[in-house]
């Protein structure tokens, strides 16, 4: 079994990347499990989702190291740190593909680096890195993707997880654990709010001819995931992808969105891969004139392109009890009843 690494008291515990989708919701499950919640946030961003009064701020500018190690030593009393420290600082899509290495991974580094020279090394930090991170997977026989394949990612978003990553393992006195988690979902998810909204119109747009096999993972079940390995001493210096144990065919994820959405039929339209990547080119240089990154690029086109996004996750269940409370029917219920009443809000 593995054993408890609680603190004596509750953690005080600092979240990196809270005011997002995933972030919002492990500053919600920190204070729900009533814990000492901080968030580091820049000075721009949005607290429309962090009005609790319980919450402690610190406010961080990742572009100068010094500036971050300033705030970081002042926040808490000389000698004393954060318990643990979760890291979900990062960009999905950029405008320009170098912003990838520079948020994903040199952010990642100076906020380290600063932590460590503030003398707030913390008990325990975990990063949110991507299933991207390792690129491909066996694309003939479905064989899964494991905590021990070898990384070949093939975008750049992959490339900056990785290189990130091996920043962390360079670290001797660091306590991190690494999460690889596959598609992540839930009310308020932007990409997946997409393909429901399609799914509504009764069109269901897919990319490539061959078979895909999707993977993804409830929001919910992945913060209890967090909380759960921070909380073991087992998962320290591991990576573990995180997903439902099971992959789906587009038919079944259609088939189960249309059923919550009540909507009887769903026109199912397949774009060849050629076609698929036009597609990308264009709206990629849409978004270059518009001044705002496009959800489809070049980038994201080799991610479509993956056919085989099977997940392994023995290892996580074996180290820290990982388990799915929301398999994907019941998350998908949940998501479309969210998208169901935001839009009814919205006509009134």
């Amino acid at each position: 079994m593995p054993s408890n690494n609680l603190p004596q008291t509750q953690p005080r515990v600092l979240i990196v990347g809270g005011g997002g989708f995933i972030g919002g919701h492990i500053v919600a499950q920190a204070l729900e499990r009533g814990f000492d919640t901080w968030v580091a946030v820049r000075a721009t961003t949005s607290r429309r989702r962090l009005g609790d009064p319980r919450l402690h701020f610190v406010v961080l500018d990742y572009d100068s190291p010094e500036s971050m190690r300033k705030s970081l030593a002042e926040a808490l009393p000389e000698g004393e740190r954060w318990d643990w420290v979760i890291y979900n600082l990062g960009a999905t899509k950029c405008l320009n593909f170098t912003d990838f290495n520079r948020i994903n991974y040199i952010y990642l580094r100076d906020f380290v680096e600063a932590l460590e020279a503030a003398g707030r090394t913390p008990e325990r930090f975990l990063y949110m890195s991507s299933l991207s991170a390792l690129g491909p997977g066996d694309e003939k026989g479905y064989e899964p993707l494991t905590d021990l394949t070898i990384p070949s990612p093939n975008t750049r978003y992959g490339v900056s997880k990785i290189k990130a990553e091996t920043f962390l393992e360079s670290r001797p006195e660091l306590n991190w654990t690494i999460f690889r988690p596959t598609g992540v979902y839930g009310p308020c998810e932007q990409d997946y709010l997409m393909m429901i909204k399609s799914i509504d119109s009764h069109v269901d747009f897919g990319v490539g001819m061959r078979r895909q096999m999707l993977t993804f993972i409830y929001v919910t079940d992945l913060v209890n995931a967090m909380f759960d390995a921070l909380a073991t001493d087992t998962t320290i210096k591991r990576k573990y992808i995180i997903s439902e144990d099971r992959a789906y065919s587009q038919k079944e994820f259609r088939r189960m969105v249309a059923k919550a959405l009540g909507v009887k039929w769903v026109l199912p339209l397949k774009l060849p891969m050629w076609m698929a990547y036009a597609a990308s080119v264009v709206a990629e240089k849409i978004g270059l004139l518009r001044g705002k990154p496009s959800t489809l690029n070049r980038d994201k086109y080799k991610i479509m392109k993956q056919r085989n996004w099977n997940c392994d996750v023995t290892r996580a269940c074996q180290d820290f009890g990982f388990r799915v409370e929301y398999p994907l029917e019941r998350g998908v219920d949940l998501t479309v009843k969210a998208y169901k009443d935001a839009k009814k809000g919205g006509s009134k």
